[in-house]
């Protein structure tokens, strides 16, 4: 009996800390995301945002279709619910949208594609067998910085760059190079987010901390149309995130199951000791 209990202790004392962990990555995720759209949009906008934020909640059920499909992973009811639960809001707030426009939302449905392909794609090659979290990190910069620089060139982005006139503005270099120190701390945040949890929670994270921004631009941004359906629709998705998270952190199946593994094999130990 002594040894199950200290056995049964250390498991529980595992399960903590894993939960712990998985709590703790999605919320330093959580904070980076957040402050980098603010800053972002302080140095993009001073020298638009709710909307862009709602539409971005159709990443998660693409990331979650994604999952099952190439990760071969499985959800419960609920936490299919609490998914849907975020787009019914996304599409009720979206149905009210007073600032419509095809093109940005053509484009916003395009990002949220090559997201929910992103976060799937990079779970798959965390796996220590194939790149890791840090080979991830280290890969997806170096393949970006060509493509990026010729695309630049071709747009016409890179002369209008260097030409711009906000160089010499102390503040505006203060928030630019944030925004880039904050854009290293996301993409480190995503992947551990990713590692010690799954691409969909990363997703959520992102969706419920997408609804906050949402809520800072009707009391600050000054680009908020207000209506009543609007409102509801932002509500029902944070209602969605909320039930997801609590789903996500509620209670481990697998470390119980793995109790049972452990308890079945001693006993089979101890019964062939016996015999």
């Amino acid at each position: 009996m002594p040894p199950a209990s200290k056995a049964e202790e250390g498991q529980h004392s595992s399960v903590v800390h894993s939960q712990l962990v998985k709590l703790l990555s999605a919320l330093f995720y959580g904070t980076c995301s957040f402050f980098i759209v603010l800053v972002n949009k302080t140095v993009l906008t001073t020298y638009s945002l709710p909307m862009f934020t709602v539409l971005r909640k159709f990443t998660i059920p693409l990331t979650l279709f994604l999952e099952v499909i190439i990760l071969r992973k499985q959800y419960s009811l609920n936490i299919i619910v609490s998914v849907f639960a975020i787009i019914l809001g996304a599409f009720i707030a979206a149905g009210s949208d007073l600032s419509f426009n095809l093109e940005g939302y053509v484009f916003v449905f395009l990002n949220d594609i090559f997201t929910a392909a992103n976060g799937v794609y990079t779970k798959q090659k965390m796996d220590p067998k194939e790149l890791g979290k840090y080979g991830v990190l280290f890969y997806n910069a170096c393949f970006m910085i060509i493509p990026t620089f010729i695309i630049g060139i071709f747009t016409g982005d890179l002369q209008q760059a260097t030409e711009f006139s906000q160089w010499r503005n102390i503040l505006f270099i203060i928030q630019f190079l944030l925004s880039c120190l904050l854009g290293f701390l996301l993409m480190y945040s995503t992947v551990l987010c990713s590692y010690y949890n799954s691409a969909l929670t990363t997703t959520v994270v992102g969706a419920v901390k997408n609804i906050s921004i949402a809520y800072i631009g009707m009391l600050f941004g000054g680009d908020y149309i207000f209506s009543m359906l609007n409102f509801i629709g932002l509500n029902i998705c944070m209602g969605g995130g909320v039930m997801y998270t609590f789903l996500t952190l509620q209670g481990p199946e697998h470390p119980k199951q793995q109790v049972d593994e452990e308890n079945i094999s001693s006993e089979a130990k101890l019964g062939s000791a016996i015999d």
